[in-house]
């Protein structure tokens, strides 16, 4: 998770919150606004775990909209472990840095916003074709959203598979 800022044509701010899953390089989400809070942060999040379930971890930087009351109280809440990376070592949250420069050079820097609502289905036209139409050579060629199919494929058919037992009984 982590925050990219850019302008609007007449120089007002926009930001925008990115939240990447680091297993199958999906963009979960991309919340775009003109000033994002950490309540904005927890918004995301709860719509995300509605559909996703939640994490264990969120890999995130130390920006004040992360570190914030309300961010670690919905993490405590739902015991989900807060992972910050050290100042200034964007290395630490390496896959969502990578996607956020993806983001910024076909996106954010070939468009041209007129208005935060243009901004946000223009980002979001974006987001859905890097999910549903971008292989990635890490993922064997898939695109995140067919990999994310196939490993809760995988992990379903892993559960319900019979269990195996042993036992030492000797008849």
């Amino acid at each position: 998770m982590d925050f990219v800022a850019d302008a609007l044509f007449d120089g007002r701010k926009l930001r925008a919150l990115t939240v990447v899953d680091n297993f199958t390089r999906e963009s979960l989400a991309i919340d775009v606004g003109h000033s994002l809070k950490g309540d904005d942060v927890v918004r995301v999040l709860n719509d995300i775990v509605a559909w996703r379930g939640l994490p264990c971890t969120i890999k995130m930087d130390n920006g004040s909209e992360l570190i914030s009351k309300v961010m670690d109280k919905w993490a405590y809440e739902n015991n989900v472990e807060l992972d910050f990376s050290r100042p200034g070592k964007p290395t630490d949250n390496a896959k969502c840095e990578s996607f956020n420069g993806r983001l910024r050079q076909e996106c954010l820097n070939a468009h041209w916003f007129l208005s935060l609502d243009d901004a946000k289905s223009k980002i979001e036209a974006w987001r859905r074709v890097y999910n549903e139409c971008r292989p990635h050579s890490a993922l064997q060629w898939a695109t995140p959203a067919e990999f994310a199919r196939q490993a809760r494929e995988t992990a379903l058919s892993e559960v319900t598979a019979k269990p195996v037992f042993s036992t030492s009984e000797r008849d």
